[in-house]
C-alpha cells in the first residue's frame, strides 16, 4: 500500500506528531524522550517565537492505516537572508525502516520549499539553533541527551540513498570529571583574572532578575555564535521567550559567568544535571507524576553526569584564555557536587578551539551527527 502524507492541522494530530518517536523507540534503551510541553511550545506556531520569521508545516506519514513517520518543513527567512541562500529545512524527521516512507516525507518538504522559491533542502535543522540539529551518524549505542536528537542507524542510509550529501558535522565528547582539577587550570585562571581585571560572578535569582541576565546571555550567544554554521542571529525581543524559562529553572550553582571590571558579561558556561534516566522514566511527560523524577534529578538526587549546554566567550576576549578560567570554576563545582562525567553539546568539527580545550581532561569522542544538503 502506498504512503499517505497528512498535514498536522489540529491538537490531536500535533499530539501524534510529538509522541511518534516514543512509539518508534519504545524498546530502544538509548533513546531519550523530549519534554512534551517543550516540544508543544516549539511546534505550535502560536507559542514558538521563531514563527515570527519562519514559515513551516508539519506532516505525518501513514501506511496501511498505521502512523509510520513524521517531518517538519521549515523556511527560516532570517537565516536565508543572513547567509544569502535559499534553503528549506527538514527537522523532526523520524520514520520506520521503509525507503518509501522516508522518500515520501522528504518529497513533501521539497514541495513546500519549491513553493517558496527555495533551491536546496537541508537538515535535520530546527527553526533556530535552540532546537536540536543534526542526524546521528556515529554513537547509536550511546545514551542520548535531552538537548539532542537520537535516531536509529538506518536513518543515514535512507537520506544518502535519496541523494543527500554532507553539509556539516558536529562532534560530541564525554569528559571524566577529575576529583581535583589539573593545577594548570587554577594557575592560568588566576593569571587571566589579574591580567584582564576579571572576576567570577556568583549568580542568584535576584541578581539574574535585577540585571536582566537572560538578555545578557542572549546577546552574547548572538555575538559568539553568529559566524557558526547556519546560525540565526535573533532579535533581542525574543530573549525572554527563549531563555527566560530556562534561567528560571536551571540550578544557578551550575552556571559559571565571567565579568570584567565594568560588570559586563564576557564569558559563560551553562551546565545542568543529566536528565537522561528521569526522562526515560517519565517518558517526557510532566503529568501526572513525571515531574517527580525530573525534579529529583535536577535538585535532589543527581544522576552521575551533567550536560554541558553552552559555552560562550565574547569575541574581543577570545584569545585571552577564558576557557581555562571557566573550566576552573565549572569543574570545581561539578566535582564538589559528586558528578562523575560531563557530556558536551554538539560542537562543529571545524571548531578546533573548543575541542582543544578538552585536551587537559580524560575524554573521548562518543558521537557524531551530520547535517545533509541536496539541490531541489
Amino acid at each position: 500500500m502506498s504512503v499517505t502524507i497528512k498535514r498536522v492541522l489540529d491538537r490531536n494530530s500535533l499530539r501524534k506528531f510529538i509522541r511518534f518517536p516514543e512509539k518508534l523507540y519504545r524498546h530502544n534503551p538509548y533513546y531519550v524522550p523530549a519534554l512534551v510541553f517543550d516540544e508543544t511550545n516549539t511546534l505550535d506556531p502560536s507559542k514558538n517565537p521563531g514563527s515570527a520569521f519562519c514559515k513551516s508545516e508539519l506532516y505525518l506519514a501513514y501506511k496501511d492505516d498505521q502512523l509510520v513517520g513524521r517531518v517538519a518543513a521549515i523556511v527560516n527567512e532570517k537565516a536565508n537572508e543572513q547567509w544569502d541562500h535559499k534553503e528549506v529545512r527538514f527537522g523532526w524527521f523520524d520514520f520506520i525502516d521503509d525507503p518509501e516512507v522516508s522518500k515520501a516525507l522528504i518529497d513533501k518538504v521539497t514541495d513546500f520549499g519549491r513553493k517558496f522559491g527555495m533551491d536546496k533542502i537541508v537538515g535535520p535543522l530546527g527553526f533556530t539553533d535552540f532546537d536540536p540539529e543534526g542526524m546521528l551518524v556515529e554513537g547509536f549505542d550511546q545514551e542520548g541527551t535531552m538537548p539532542l536528537i537520537y535516531n536509529a542507524d538506518y536513518y543515514p542510509k535512507h537520506i544518502e540513498a535519496l541523494g543527500f550529501r554532507k553539509d556539516a558535522d558536529w562532534l560530541e565528547y564525554r569528559i571524566n570529571i577529575p576529583n581535583e582539577l589539573p593545577e594548570k587550570f587554577n594557575r592560568i585562571g588566576e593569571i587571566i583574572k589579574e591580567r584582564y581585571n576579571l572576576h567570577i560572578r556568583p549568580l542568584t535569582k535576584k541578581y539574574v532578575r535585577k540585571n536582566n541576565y537572560g538578555q545578557k546571555v542572549f546577546d552574547l550567544i548572538n555575538e559568539t555564535y553568529k559566524d557558526l554554521y547556519n546560525f540565526t542571529i535573533m532579535p533581542r525581543d525574543l530573549a525572554d521567550k527563549y531563555l527566560g524559562f530556562y534561567l528560571s529553572v536551571l540550578d544557578l550553582n551550575f552556571i559559571s559567568v565571567v565579568e570584567n571590571e565594568n560588570d559586563e558579561l564576557v564569558a559563560f558556561g551553562i551546565t545542568m544535571p543529566s536528565l537522561t534516566k528521569a526522562l526515560q522514566k517519565s517518558r517526557g511527560k510532566l503529568f501526572p507524576f513525571g515531574w517527580i523524577p525530573i525534579l529529583r534529578s535536577m535538585y535532589l538526587k543527581h544522576e552521575e553526569g551533567v550536560e554541558l549546554l553552552l559555552i560562550g566567550v565574547r569575541p574581543d576576549y577570545r584569545n585571552a584564555g577564558l576557557t581555562s578560567l571557566l573550566f576552573a570554576d565549572m569543574f570545581a563545582k561539578l566535582s564538589k557536587a559528586g558528578f562523575k562525567w560531563a557530556e558536551t553539546n554538539a560542537e562543529l568539527e571545524t571548531n578546533n578551539a573548543i575541542q582543544n580545550s578538552w585536551s587537559g581532561f580524560d575524554y573521548k569522542q562518543n558521537k557524531r551527527r551530520r547535517s545533509y544538503i541536496k539541490d531541489i
